[in-house]
């Protein structure tokens, strides 16, 4: 035997780790409409680039006839490549071997290739599609689950990390996505769940589909534990390469730049947007579209606590984060879920140098014995807690109301925000004229002639004197009062003066967020 036979050798047993759980597991793969763990490789890289490692890691089980079976690549393919010519590392669980179930050296394969993407900076990408542990292997691949579960955990606010969940996700297997950044899922054929229908069946008795239970839309819009939706997993996949363009390589890096320029920033049409009135509903995602650089919104959580909306764009070609109250949705009032949604969201474009633009239009916390008794204090409190804690260039646009204790969660100058716009229209107060009014001068409309003209009265006064930006820009709680048409000339302004701000914090090791 020469070299060229030794040669010939490693490209067979190549071919053998490639072919994953055979041919027929791949054609039941796609006969599910998903792609094999390989196939979502070559398509989310850019072409060609894609350098596999460890493709001969096996298992070291020899109870229940594992001895005699083989596990191509160990159920799992990882490895590095290139996405619009930026670095990333990745896994793709393969579930044509074992199910894409998690053994011990399953488990060890990703957290070495973690390891490689925490040390080089690069973002971390998962693509999961497993059944759970690995039964065979017993507490072996609870063990390699907890090699994961720390490495998300320790490269949190690091590295991106972005999970897709692209099959069955269930028991130990959801908490690795649930520590990463984001979570993309696909419409039937993704779902996620500690315990499965048949377990829930027969503990309470309760009787529900996998969908039902775990799937896309439970996640995106129920539960919160996904961020975005897919119809496919291609979708998905653009999803994870329109994502990585808005984000830094690592927590010490800035968002790329992208050149752009128009020839007039002004936007006129903000005046029709908004309604003068302070209790008409409007939709804030047409504000963001006349403030962001064209077509360069992109939304996460859509479906989950609609009366917050956060997504990245792209200001001048700058990557900003925005969180922005919803009046069509709960008058954008502020609950348990959308507290939850705005601090996680915030926190992780502090942790990776992302500017936080705010648009406020709030009239407070959402009132109500289901929202006390869920802890809206607690969950409310993140938010508090979130701008406070952020260091990066913060900016917040009052285009209507700012009541109360929302007014000071939102990013006020208060607890740390840089610059605090307000809009000519906007009522900065403790509560809104009508509820202020009956409070104050309840004696003197009691005991008018006309209560009701009496009321109205003192209601006008109150916004005259109280619920305008003016009385905080005296204050120097609003650092300016501008045209709404101007908005987005000077948050370009704004980002540009800010763009290489740095705040210091005190040291720690951290800080405690009520959780």
């Amino acid at each position: 035997m020469d070299i060229f036979d030794k040669i010939n050798e490693l490209y067979d047993k190549r071919r053998q780790v490639e072919l994953g759980g055979g041919d027929e597991r791949i054609e039941k793969q796609h006969a599910k409409g998903k792609l094999t763990a390989r196939e979502r490789i070559d398509y989310l890289l850019d072409e060609g680039t894609f350098v596999e490692l460890n493709p001969f890691i096996e298992h070291r089980e020899t109870d229940f006839g594992m001895n005699n079976s083989t596990a191509n690549g160990e159920g799992v393919v990882t490895g590095y490549g290139k996405i619009d010519g930026r670095a990333i590392y990745l896994f793709a669980q393969d579930f044509t071997v074992y199910g894409g179930a998690l053994g011990e050296m399953h488990g060890k394969k990703i957290a070495a290739v973690m390891d490689l993407a925490a040390k080089s900076g690069v973002p971390f990408i998962g693509l999961n599609d497993s059944g759970g542990a690995r039964i065979q292997e017993g507490v072996s691949s609870l063990d390699g689950y907890g090699q994961v579960f720390y490495r998300n955990s320790i490269y949190s606010g690091v590295i991106p990390q972005i999970s897709v969940i692209m099959g069955p996700s269930a028991g130990g297997a959801v908490y690795s996505p649930a520590i990463t950044d984001f979570v993309i899922m696909v419409e039937k054929t993704s779902q996620m769940f500690i315990t499965g229908p048949k377990v829930i069946k027969t503990v309470t008795g309760e009787e529900i589909s996998s969908e039902e239970l775990g799937g896309a839309q439970v996640h995106n819009t129920k539960s919160g534990n996904a961020h975005i939706k897919s119809e496919s997993e291609e979708e998905a996949l653009d999803a994870v390469r329109n994502l990585i363009g808005y984000l830094p390589a690592n927590s010490q890096e800035k968002a790329p730049l992208k050149e752009f320029k128009l020839n007039d920033e002004t936007r006129p049409e903000l005046t029709d947007i908004v309604p003068f009135s302070a209790t008409r509903p409007y939709d804030v995602k047409k504000v963001i579209e006349q403030v962001v650089d064209p077509d360069s919104f992109y939304e996460i959580h859509e479906g989950f606590a609609k009366n917050i909306v956060t997504g990245f764009a792209r200001i001048n070609g700058q990557t900003v984060g925005l969180v922005c109250n919803q009046p069509k949705y709960l008058a954008g009032g502020l609950d348990i879920d959308s507290s939850d949604k705005a601090a996680r969201f915030i926190r992780f474009c502090d942790a990776f140098n992302i500017a936080l633009i705010t648009f406020e239009d709030v009239t407070g916390f959402f009132p109500g014995v289901k929202q006390e008794h869920g802890g809206i204090i607690r969950h409310g409190a993140k938010i508090l807690y979130a701008y406070s804690e952020a260091t990066v260039p913060k900016i917040t646009v009052i285009t209507r109301k700012a009541y109360g204790g929302a007014y000071v969660a939102l990013n006020s100058k208060s607890i740390g925000a840089d610059l605090v716009y307000a809009w000519p229209n906007a009522e900065i107060a403790v509560m809104g004229p009508d509820g202020a009014a009956n409070i104050i001068f309840a004696k003197e409309i009691a005991e008018s002639d006309n209560p009701e003209q009496t009321r109205q009265e003192k209601i006008d006064t109150y916004r005259e004197k109280f619920a305008n930006p003016y009385v905080a820009a005296g204050l120097g709680m609003v650092d300016d009062v501008i045209d709404p048409r101007n908005t987005r000339i000077k948050l370009i302004q704004a980002l540009e003066m800010l763009y290489n701000k740095q705040e210091d914090r005190p040291k720690k090791k951290h800080g405690n967020i009520p959780l």
